[in-house]
């Protein structure tokens, strides 16, 4: 394929106008027409009633994810994922300091940009979500019926999971590409940086997951050219079996990939044919390759983390195994990958470019057929351009990257630069709407709409700045997401509300799917399998094994048995088991003492967890329930006596006790 090179003062000027225009988009001329007068009426949602939708929010550099309901606005829920979370005991409690297991050892953070709900038929199913791991490439699977993390994979072969997690539309893969192209871990990664074009190389993951249970395993991965995939989309209904991703960086710089990157007209949409790389896996073509990942899983008996050291995984060579990839090209540095619900067209965003360029599955099969070809990149055939193109929108906007489907036959671009969402007719790709956003928009979300079903009631956009738009907090402001009511030819912007972390991607699933699919009310304490699991507090008690110190223990309101302890030595190790009696949901118990290094637990109903605690002095330390499970909150207390090395002090524990001896 023959790339023309950018002239360094297209460079400059391309770079000027971003500058221009973001800077004039923090002002857009028609804020005072932006909200209409029935705007808080749309988006008002009675005390006591329940939104229409989930919203799950990517949190950036959190490591975590929302949950809003929609249309209101309302904060729901924060689910640590990939970092530790202290209000949950996530990361802290010895049953999830698991989860967050690696290769590298304990990794407590990271950097969480993509939510994907679980499909069956190309429709959102309620199952599950997954999350991506940017900085240490990981995929996690969260339980919808408890809203907890319950499996996170680790990706071998990777540098920055950006291009993840995106799902094949029964979920029978989760699919995640690397960001930044590194040596294979198998390979001596001791090589040059400037090495980059020999030795430093691409990888997509197929994570299979189980229609059951929901566990991933790497299925298999395909070894390609090292470029920068950056997002990706799934084939649906007739392009069911394809996989399509955006990729930049086909000049294969490693420095100063803002200009270098950048140099020619035209990048790549990859098309992944995964149907032919199971073909190739079933004949054995596959290659096996000595790798190390972790893959930690979450019990709900035993309330229990797992982490499994994976040694090997199955890599697919597309230079070497024919008709699994080619090329498109795409204007200019392709961010956005977007497939609409009926599987015919593919929309690519180039963050440079001056069009959206729609490119045709059928035209594309055709041209495959005819070997319309440009030559080939690596060893991978790239189709001519015209040949897959359906067609270009012109003059959309300023920095297009995100594209959503509402299923009427309309497409919604989120345009950074110019800080709007334009709407177009996927037919005759002509604009027919377009209003500001506040400001510089990144994704967008429609509840489906990246499913063969979209609900075209909502938008919202999850914006970068929030300048001017909210209360002033110092250096650091919120970032925010805009609510848009897209039910009728014009967008109406509805609501505008800020957001925990930085909000990337989002997906909504309809209310009625997950609140009624099977979240338990009731949680009995006999279903409790923890092996430190204590079921009444007759049972409770506190043994000593060497210097580790076991402490079995109850709560309920609003106390806990024991609640005063003696006989802890200094060097001692003491681990509190601690059991939450209560059955009935809504009801968690909190646990903490003084001198933590570590955080609370927070115990939910009928759940054991642990806290480990390593006291450095002597002394009488305070322990209690940090959650208000009622009225008399912290009369739900106790004491723990610590002496010195080599006391005699035995090891002793009460509840309803009161000390007469003065000593």
């Amino acid at each position: 394929m023959k790339n023309k090179q950018l002239p360094i003062s297209r460079i400059i000027l391309l770079i000027s106008l971003f500058i221009v225009f973001t800077l004039s988009a923090c002002k857009p001329k028609n804020v005072a027409n932006a909200i209409s007068g029935d705007s808080a009426e749309k988006a008002y949602v009675a005390p006591g009633e329940y939104d229409e939708y989930y919203n799950f929010v990517s949190g950036g550099f959190s490591g975590q994810m929302s949950v809003y309901g929609i249309p209101s606005g309302r904060l729901l829920r924060v689910i640590p994922v990939f970092s530790v979370d202290p209000e949950k005991g996530w990361g802290y409690s010895e049953e999830t300091k698991p989860m967050l297991n690696t290769s590298h050892g304990f990794v407590p953070w990271d950097d969480l940009h993509h939510t994907e709900l679980s499909q069956t038929n190309g429709e959102i199913n309620g199952k599950w979500v997954f999350a991506n791991a940017n900085n240490t490439p990981r995929l996690a699977r969260i339980d919808l019926k408890t809203f907890k993390t319950a499996e996170i994979l680790e990706l071998p072969n990777s540098g920055g999971n950006h291009s993840s997690p995106f799902g094949t539309e029964n979920s029978e893969y989760i699919v995640a590409g690397t960001r930044f192209s590194v040596p294979p871990d198998g390979a001596s990664g001791d090589v040059p940086i400037d090495s980059y074009k020999e030795n430093f190389k691409g990888h997509i993951s197929f994570v299979s997951v189980d229609p059951t249970t929901g566990e991933m395993n790497i299925a298999f991965q395909l070894k390609t050219p090292g470029v920068n995939f950056d997002l990706a989309r799934c084939g649906r209904a007739k392009s069911h079996g394809w996989f399509f991703f955006s990729c930049y960086n086909t000049e294969q710089a490693n420095t100063l990939l803002e200009v270098n990157a950048s140099q020619k007209d035209k990048d790549f949409i990859m098309a992944v044919n995964w149907k032919k790389a199971e073909e190739y896996l079933k004949a054995g073509k596959g290659k096996t390759m000595p790798v190390k990942y972790a893959h930690n899983t979450y019990n709900e008996a035993t309330h229990t983390a797992v982490s499994k050291m994976e040694t090997e995984v199955i890599v697919l060579d597309v230079a070497e195994l024919k008709e699994i990839c080619y090329f498109i090209p795409c204007p200019k540095s392709p961010h956005g990958c977007d497939v609409d619900p009926t599987g015919e067209y593919i929309v690519g965003s180039g963050k440079l470019a001056a069009i959206i360029p729609v490119f045709s599955f059928d035209k594309m099969i055709k041209a495959i057929e005819d070997k319309a070809f440009d030559g080939e990149f690596e060893g991978i055939p790239v189709i001519k351009y015209e040949s897959a193109l359906y067609g270009e929108v012109k003059k959309p906007g300023l920095g297009p990257l995100h594209t959503e489907f509402d299923g009427n036959g309309f497409a919604y671009t989120s345009f950074f630069v110019s800080s709007e969402v334009v709407k177009w007719n996927i037919k005759d790709l002509t604009v027919v709407d377009r209003v500001p956003t506040f400001y510089s928009v990144g994704h967008l979300s429609i509840p489906g709409g990246n499913t063969r079903k979209p609900s075209p009631k909502y938008l919202i956009a999850y914006n970068k700045i929030t300048k001017d738009r909210y209360l002033p907090t110092g250096p650091e402001l919120a970032q925010s997401a805009q609510l848009y009511d897209i039910s009728g030819d014009k967008m109406q912007l509805i609501l505008d509300y800020p957001t925990i972390g930085e909000p990337h991607y989002a997906q909504s699933a309809p209310a009625e799917l997950i609140k009624n699919n099977g979240q338990l009310k009731i949680y009995n304490i006999e279903d409790n399998m923890h092996p430190y699991a204590t079921k009444s507090e007759k049972d409770s008690r506190v043994v000593r094994e060497g210097n580790k110190v076991h402490v079995y223990m109850t709560s309920v309101r609003s106390h806990f048995s024991p609640d005063n302890i003696e006989g802890i030595k200094l060097g001692d190790e003491v681990y509190f088991h601690v059991t939450n009696l209560e059955q009935d949901w809504d009801v968690p118990h909190g646990f903490a003492i003084k001198g933590a290094a570590n955080a609370e637990l927070l115990i939910m109903p009928g759940e054991t967890a642990t806290l480990l605690w390593i006291p450095d002095r002597t002394g009488i330390f305070p322990m209690y329930c940090t959650d208000f499970c009622s009225a008399l909150h912290q009369e739900m207390q106790g004491y723990v006596r610590v002496s010195p090395a080599g006391s005699n002090v035995p090891i002793s524990f009460s509840l309803g006790k009161n000390s007469s001896n003065p000593k």
